[in-house]
């Protein structure tokens, strides 16, 4: 096995000195400390970054604030064909921006090439689309008329100001491309604050922004740890703020946004995403749809499911067959094209995972399979299965974000339903069977924001998606994503 070679601009991009990405242009941090950037793959620093300070924060909003006075003027057209551009940009410089994306996170390069950029770069033609389309309506009032006067109203969509967006590391790219091109098409500039983990990718794009035909502060870039993401939220200057992540900080977020003068918040949490097999689902069609719910990028997806419901007749062969395809899958370097597995994005997560292993033996579970961290200098947890006992067990309730997969039998249709949503958690879930009646039924009473028949992660652009429960608040996608951004205004007119 050996890995592809590093492009000589992704050499030179790595080894450059990164400083922030501010009014169109690179500008030095008011302070100097600095981040290191590890490939989880390696364990070996590839950059380092600029930690920001609350005088980086000011400048940063102060160009926000400029740069939305002359986007929000923009024709919608014009904001349309800018995205439009960037997207045919991401494409041009596919190869580029997966070996970054791969190098800063451990994303298998496949993933990092299909996902991070191909579907990046889609989700930006969807949203161009929108430009032109966003749109207010009139109204006739009722009110009454004494000296022959007449009323009539209307309403406006007005972008809400200056946005703040905040990326995990999971997908680092193509989340980032969600909320700048939210942000964009209805007018707002944007503040971008990537994970300390995987800050690099955004960057680059940042420069292909500007190259598109972005104007010098509609998208400004401030790495950092936390305490910059909790500053701009509580910047005066920022209007919104649109969180991506676990559940404990999204509430922590919330509150800060609340506190801020109401802030409006946009929340895409995490959760303990459920995927039910009814009892004639075929076992090899079950098997697939496990691996695709449950390990894709090694299970760090906010809407892969962890919790897995079999009938108690079909359970033991299908953990059976899975242990048996886990047990084949390659798992090597992310940036060796025949890899199908690769390391979580930092060490970190990789120990927080270790620690649940601890406890699932100390409850007594079942492991099936994996259930340790793999040896050597990279970030590498090997995929697991467990069979949990009894309902409160910590496999079957907490957020693992990693590639373990906990299982659980049940006997009637009713005690599945009562199961999946046996939950604090409301993203995602999936029903997986060959009577599509049967579960068009199902879907209503099951508390999730997105449900999926027989697939399960897979989001497209058209379709809302948000959780319900602990886990968010406000829906990306679709035409949904236009009131969060949007500040609705009511005009009255008497003549």
């Amino acid at each position: 096995m050996s890995d592809i070679a590093l492009l000589p601009q992704v050499e030179a991009f790595l080894g450059r000195h990164h400083a922030l990405f501010i009014d169109g242009r690179y500008v030095e941090s008011q302070g100097s400390q600095t981040l290191d950037v590890i490939n989880p793959a390696t364990g070996r620093v590839i950059a380092q970054v600029s930690d920001a300070t609350g005088g980086d924060i000011d400048a940063a909003v102060e160009s926000s604030r400029r740069g939305f006075k002359q986007w929000s003027q923009a024709a919608p057209a014009v904001r349309g064909l800018v995205l439009l551009k960037l997207a045919d940009l991401l494409e041009r410089h596919r190869e580029e921006l997966a070996q970054i994306e791969t190098c800063q996170s451990g994303k298998i390069i496949q993933i990092s090439r299909a996902f991070e950029v191909d579907q990046a770069a889609h989700f930006l033609r969807y949203y161009a689309g929108w430009a032109t389309k966003i749109n207010g309506e009139t109204i006739t009032p009722s009110l009454p008329s004494f000296a022959g006067e007449r009323y009539t109203a209307f309403t406006l969509r007005e972008p809400v100001g200056v946005v703040v967006g905040i990326v995990p590391w999971n997908f680092s790219t193509m989340i980032a491309i969600w909320k700048l091109a939210s942000a964009l098409v209805t007018g707002c500039s944007i503040i971008i604050k990537p994970s300390e983990f995987t800050p690099l990718t955004i960057l680059r794009v940042a420069e292909l922004a500007i190259e598109a035909g972005l104007p010098a502060g509609a998208l400004n870039v401030l790495t950092g740890g936390g305490q910059v993401g909790k500053g701009l939220i509580e910047h005066p200057g920022t209007n919104k703020v649109s969180f991506t992540g676990s559940v404990p900080t999204g509430i922590a977020v919330g509150r800060a946004a609340m506190g801020a003068g109401l802030t409006r918040a946009t929340l895409e949490l995490g959760g303990k995403n459920s995927a039910g097999f009814l009892r004639d689902i075929d076992t090899e069609v079950a098997v697939n749809g496990i691996i695709e719910a449950g390990f894709l990028h090694s299970g760090q997806i906010c809407a892969a499911a962890e919790r897995f419901f079999v009938h108690r007749s079909q359970i033991e062969p299908i953990m059976d067959s899975l242990a048996q395809r886990l047990g084949k899958l390659n798992i090597g370097s992310p940036l060796d094209e025949r890899t199908e597995f690769g390391p979580v994005t930092h060490r970190q997560h990789q120990q927080k995972l270790g620690e649940f292993f601890v406890r699932a033996r100390a409850q007594n579970n079942t492991i099936i399979h994996g259930g340790k961290l793999m040896e050597g200098p990279g970030c590498y947890v090997e995929p697991t299965i467990i069979f949990a006992n009894r309902r409160d067990d910590a496999l079957l309730n907490e957020e693992t974000f990693g590639p373990i997969a906990t299982f659980f039998p049940y006997d009637s249709e009713e005690e599945l339903l009562d199961l999946m949503n046996d939950t604090p958690y409301g993203l995602s879930a999936s029903l997986w069977t060959n009577d599509l009646g049967k579960a068009l039924r199902m879907v209503p009473a099951i508390e999730a924001g997105t449900v999926w028949v027989n697939m399960h992660t897979l989001l497209d652009p058209a379709v809302p998606f948000g959780g319900s429960k602990s886990s968010g608040i406000g829906r990306e996608f679709g035409s949904a994503f236009i009131d969060d951004y949007t500040e609705l205004k009511s005009v009255m007119i008497r003549y």
